[in-house]
């Protein structure tokens, strides 16, 4: 099996490039417009990833005037663009994708989530996402099952031969508040269980008694990646559209207050003893 790979950081690694061989030849946006007789405005667009597809044509443009005579090197290039005008299996599901989450998550090599409120979606079980997903009323059953298949399919990238690592701080609420019936709600804790004892995931629980942390603002995930030609990413859910943050400094921000809860929390020993606590306590049976 071939390695994932994500059209979105393609499509970034390509215009990051671009920008690099423009900004080494002193040329602004515009001189480029005019040596090429592309637009100024499609050349900040691919700069800015902004272009789903650069054609050859364009790419071949650019590169005559960057200089770029080497043949593996424009090879590389062209097999970026390619790349990155490719569709995932998350096409289908687009509608309700809306931003380029997937896309990041596919070709990540480690995630660092704080949940405040939910458990993270690539460790919910069915049932738990459908009532998740289920409380916004105005979707319909359909729209409902259909996001509940593509939240199980995302779960994938957990299962590959060489994993990424994921690592979850959970706040206490996440455990306690009931989503679904009893039953549910045992699977997914169980199910946090399950995963915590696998060697590429760590699940940490942040008590109520740990007080005051930096993450009070609420939930938020941060993705690094296996090149180092691709910039981590912080990554923030509002009700109406997802927020990626990829300055230096908001990404050190990030961190720390990643940083900040997970040195709050229970360590991953102690995280497991608790989850198991809370499943007692719904009259659940803990598995030895």
């Amino acid at each position: 099996m071939s390695a994932p790979y994500s059209p979105t950081i393609r499509r970034r690694r390509l215009s990051a490039e671009l920008r690099r061989l423009r900004k080494s030849h002193g040329l602004s946006l515009q001189e480029v417009a005019e040596k090429t007789g592309i637009s100024r405005s499609n050349l900040s667009k691919i700069e800015s990833a902004e272009s789903k597809t650069v054609s050859a044509e364009i790419l071949d443009k650019l590169l005559k005037l960057y200089g770029v005579t080497d043949k593996e090197d424009r090879e590389n290039l062209h097999e970026l663009a390619r790349l990155a005008g490719e569709r995932g299996w998350w096409a289908k599901y687009r509608s309700i994708f809306p931003t380029d989450l997937v896309d990041f998550e596919t070709e990540a090599s480690a995630f660092r989530v704080y949940e405040a409120q939910v458990v993270p979606g690539l460790l919910q079980v069915a049932g738990y996402a459908e009532a998740v997903i289920g409380a916004d009323k105005t979707r319909s059953v359909d729209e409902v099952m259909l996001r509940v298949g593509a939240r199980m399919r995302r779960q994938q990238i957990l299962d590959r031969v060489d994993p990424p690592l994921y690592q979850a701080v959970l706040d206490e609420a996440v455990l306690r508040r009931p989503f679904g019936s009893k039953d549910v709600m045992l699977m997914q804790l169980r199910r946090l269980t399950y995963m915590a004892v696998r060697h590429n995931v760590e699940i940490y629980v942040l008590p109520f008694s740990a007080g005051a942390h930096l993450a009070t603002e609420g939930s938020f995930l941060i993705m690094d990646f296996p090149d180092p030609r691709d910039s981590s990413v912080a990554y923030v859910e509002t009700p109406v559209c997802g927020l990626f943050l990829e300055e230096a400094g908001e990404l050190e921000y990030f961190n720390s207050m990643f940083y900040n809860v997970r040195d709050s929390s229970l360590d991953q020993e102690q995280s497991l003893a608790f989850i198991n606590d809370v499943i007692r306590s719904l009259g659940g049976e803990v598995s030895d």
